[in-house]
């Protein structure tokens, strides 16, 4: 059975710091959650940064743990409870056709390629096999991305409803959040920085095929998933200049 789970971070201790600055380090940190070591269930996770406060979320195929999480990232003596763990199963009953949600993504769009203009060195060595599958090549302009995103969402049985300004069709989505993620792999200056780029879409959808809507939920949507991307979360439909 899958849970979702919010796990309240102290920004000013030194661990969660460490996790603010570099995604591997808070991916390591949501897989110490789970008891059966090494893990090989689809975990994905995504950092929710609000003006007063900080969580973050956790999609788990099984029931997890976060005292430790707590204990080296939040308030472990606080009243409130810090890490709140839900079964997932009520959400995705919900799921059926015809239905609307808000939804909230944080995305890498990104497409395969198999042509470039000037690859780096590492990307000429892949496309230069005999059967090269293509490298991952970045969406960096807002109506890239966001084309990116409906094609996404259709594949996982999802509509974005429209509306007319202007005698233009404006999707029912907006893009809440775009920047560049930056960060040492391994923790290692020596390496070459990694370079992705982070998208946070807020929107509405319809469901169409409700049973690609909850893979999609299960699944994530997307890459980077170990870096706290693809998690598609829904809530009860409100206008977008609320969310």
């Amino acid at each position: 059975m899958p849970y979702l789970s919010r796990i309240h971070l102290n920004p000013l201790r030194t661990q969660a710091q460490r996790m603010l600055n570099n995604p591997q380090v808070l991916h390591a940190a949501v897989l110490g959650g789970l008891s059966h070591q090494p893990v090989t269930e689809r975990v994905l996770w995504r950092l929710e940064t609000h003006q007063h406060h900080l969580a973050v979320l956790v999609l788990t195929q099984t029931k997890p743990s976060w005292e430790h999480l707590v204990e080296q990232a939040g308030w472990p003596n606080a009243d409130e409870p810090q890490a709140l763990v839900k079964p997932y199963e009520p959400l995705l009953d919900q799921i059926q056709r015809g239905r609307t949600f808000a939804f909230r993504l944080k995305a890498n769009p990104t497409s395969a390629a198999k042509k470039l203009i000037r690859p780096t060195k590492a990307q000429a060595e892949r496309l230069a096999g005999e059967r090269p599958r293509g490298v991952r090549v970045a969406h960096t302009k807002l109506p890239e991305q966001v084309d990116w995103l409906l094609a996404k969402l259709h594949r996982a049985g999802c509509t974005v409803p429209t509306d007319i300004i202007n005698d233009n069709k404006v999707s029912a989505v907006r893009a809440t959040d775009r920047h560049r993620l930056r960060f040492q792999k391994n923790g290692r200056r020596a390496d070459a920085p990694v370079l992705l780029e982070a998208v946070t879409f807020d929107g509405l959808l319809q469901v169409d095929d409700p049973a690609a809507t909850r893979s999609a939920l299960l699944d994530g949507i997307g890459t980077g998933k170990a870096y706290g991307f693809g998690l598609l979360t829904l809530a009860p439909p409100r206008p977008l200049q609320e969310s």
